[in-house]
């Protein structure tokens, strides 16, 4: 530590790379000699934002390009690039090289032999989906941050991040190159950092693994969930540590992590990390994204726990191994097109729901209020008489505009995927009577395309298996429903289960206004009502939502709008033009079908039998 600061204390006479590419080198050097990339990652000026990378590239010849991602983690180009600050390059005696940019996210850089590259990227931005450097913690995507050259993607790499506080520790699902930790019972992602306040050596096989493993830095709660084989982890930032957080925690993750695993046939990795931030995220900050062996997820509230744990653990599976063809491989410079994330996203949704049931965290009755839930959602967008859940699937890419997001342009490929998902259970249950289900056909995946390493064509292969398990054609299901914008038959595949739809009328609150997405995720005011009191109010189109009535303008506007009534005076502030104000209004009314789903009275035998398969995640197959 104090042998870098001698380092740094030689720049200050004039502005140069050259004692941050001796440290580099230095690090690089120790290491065992091979041709492979390595990365250090400084976390020296939280208070500043300011990531700074060294990327030491061997044996390049003549020129080298290095590339940060446009897009990661959300279906959006996000451009990662603009975080960027002041890219040099030096050869491995210190000399500094030519750097060329090539367009927005793309340098090339010209030397021979070891080319040390060197930048910073500012990031503050909440939740699973970015990086955040601050004094209190730092959590990277690290696709957000490192470069990457093209042609050698394949190679394994090192990471060690350093300049951290004195109080701080790592955790990210890679294994550190040093097994001396291992054998001193320190786990291996939570290593104690050395004197110089580093950690690692961490080792990925690829570019790819090591950018779908997120890091969490800082001071944290951290357990282990004992009898859980293979291990799993749990860290959690935010919330204060105390015994029931704890154990909420624990008998939230073992019962779905023994569903699940249970259902796809053992645990595809050799350890898990859930990576927990809990306590009010800052607005389009909250929920989860998967990783190959982590999840990070971020919530307002403990409460809000097993609904995303459940979807995102599903992702082990569905998505990560089983994965669709057209999202591989993965290209960080432009969209990829896939019309298969109603099953990648919504069919998670279905077993994220089922596995609440199934394992006892849901009683039938919050199923059924799930279920009636995800059908009056649907039948609140008036898109779906014009738009496929395919082709909102290919439309994800537009998910960052507001308009878009709106009813009368999009479908949630969430929300109908995981209707599909129920209906084409229940579709296989009753062609089968009940001997297979729709866990069949997961299974089959897994095992077909997951496991031997291979990807599903979208949408052919999910039809190919499902009829492969039912023993029939399904080509004008997913004519109608799924590549189609035919009414989904809701009532008449619910009624096979002996599930009673319900339509009830009813009058609920409105703002008079949608509420969407800013380009910094806010949330901000469109479509305003024409004379609503929104409107009168003094509300205008792109006016920035605050808050409401003192606390963070909700996530989720139309959940929110159903605990409150017409006529309830709310208190919205605003910001416009960099002020802010407060205006009060009478949330408006309107009329609306909702519906409710409830148990035939005297439902028959097979009824009976496919709804017990359905909330049990059983079937009538006989055992061999």
């Amino acid at each position: 530590m104090r042998h870098l600061h001698r380092l740094r204390a030689g720049e200050r006479v004039g502005r140069s790379v050259r004692p941050f590419i001796l440290l580099a080198l230095s690090f690089w050097f120790a290491l065992p000699a091979r041709a492979t990339i390595d990365y250090r990652v400084g976390v020296s000026e939280p208070e500043r934002h300011l990531f700074r990378v060294v990327m030491v590239i061997p044996d390049v010849r003549r020129e080298v390009t290095v590339r940060l991602p446009a897009w990661n983690a959300l279906y959006q180009v996000r451009d990662f690039a603009h975080h960027v600050q002041d890219v040099t390059a030096a050869d491995s005696a210190g000399k500094p090289l030519n750097v060329a940019k090539l367009d927005k996210q793309s340098w090339r850089i010209t030397g021979t032999g070891t080319v040390v590259v060197q930048y910073s990227t500012y990031w503050d931005e909440p939740g699973p989906f970015s990086s955040q450097l601050n004094s209190t913690h730092c959590f990277v995507n690290l696709a957000t941050i490192l470069f990457y050259v093209q042609e050698r993607r394949s190679e394994d790499i090192r990471i060690i991040f350093h300049h951290l506080p004195d109080t701080w520790r790592v955790a990210l699902a890679l294994k550190l190159q040093d097994p001396g930790a291992e054998r001193a019972g320190v786990p291996s992602t939570t290593r104690p950092t050395t004197a110089m306040r580093e950690s690692g050596p961490y080792l990925a096989p690829n570019y790819d693994a090591l950018v779908d493993a997120p890091v969490e830095m800082g001071v944290f709660e951290e357990f282990s969930l004992n009898g859980i084989s293979p291990p799993v982890r749990v860290v959690v930032h935010g919330e204060r540590s105390s015994d029931s957080t704890r154990d909420h925690i624990l008998s939230t993750l073992r019962p779905i992590i023994a569903y699940e695993t249970q259902l796809m046939g053992g645990a595809p990795y050799e350890e898990y990390l859930f990576i927990y931030h809990i306590g009010a995220p800052a607005e389009g900050a909250g929920g989860g994204m998967e990783h190959a062996n982590s999840t990070a997820i971020s919530i307002d509230s403990i409460g809000a726990l097993s609904g995303v744990t459940a979807h995102e653990f599903f992702h082990l599976w569905n998505v990560k191994r089983i994965r669709p063809a057209s999202l591989e491989p993965v290209d960080y410079a432009r969209e990829q097109w896939t019309r298969a994330l109603w099953f990648a996203e919504g069919v998670t949704s279905t077993y994220g729901s089922y596995t609440l049931v199934r394992s006892g965290l849901w009683t039938r009755k919050q199923f059924y209020e799930d279920l009636a839930g995800q059908i009056t959602e649907l039948e609140l967008r008036p898109a779906r008489r014009w738009k496929s859940v395919e082709e909102a699937s290919l439309d994800a890419w537009l998910e960052k505009y507001s308009l878009y997001r709106g009813p009368e342009f999009s479908v949630s490929y969430y929300n109908k995927g995981q209707l599909i998902g129920v209906l084409l259970d229940i579709l296989i249950r009753d062609a089968t009577d009940n001997r297979a289900s729709l866990d069949n056909v997961l299974r089959a995946l897994n095992e077909n395309f997951a496991r031997r390493g291979r990807f599903f064509r979208d949408s052919a292969d999910i039809r190919a298996a499902a009829e492969e398990v039912a023993g029939r054609n399904l080509q004008e299901f997913f004519a109608r429903y799924v590549a189609g914008t035919d009414e989904l038959p809701s009532a008449e595949y619910l009624a096979r289960a002996g599930l009673v739809l319900k339509s009830l009328g009813r009058s609920r609150a409105e703002f008079g206004f949608w509420a969407g997405r800013g380009p910094d995720g806010a949330s901000v005011a469109t479509a305003i009502d024409p004379g609503s009191p929104a409107e009168r109010a003094g509300l205008r189109e792109g006016d920035v939502l605050v808050e409401l009535n003192g606390g963070a303008f909700p996530r989720h506007p139309d959940r929110w709008l159903r605990e409150h009534r017409p006529g309830e005076t709310v208190r919205l502030r605003i910001r416009r033009d960099g002020l802010e104000r407060e205006v009060s209004f009478g949330l408006g009314e309107r009329q609306e079908h909702m519906y409710q789903i409830e148990e035939e009275a005297k439902p028959t035998a097979k009824q009976r039998r496919i709804l017990e398969g359905l909330l049990r995640g059983t079937t009538d197959a006989r055992q061999p």
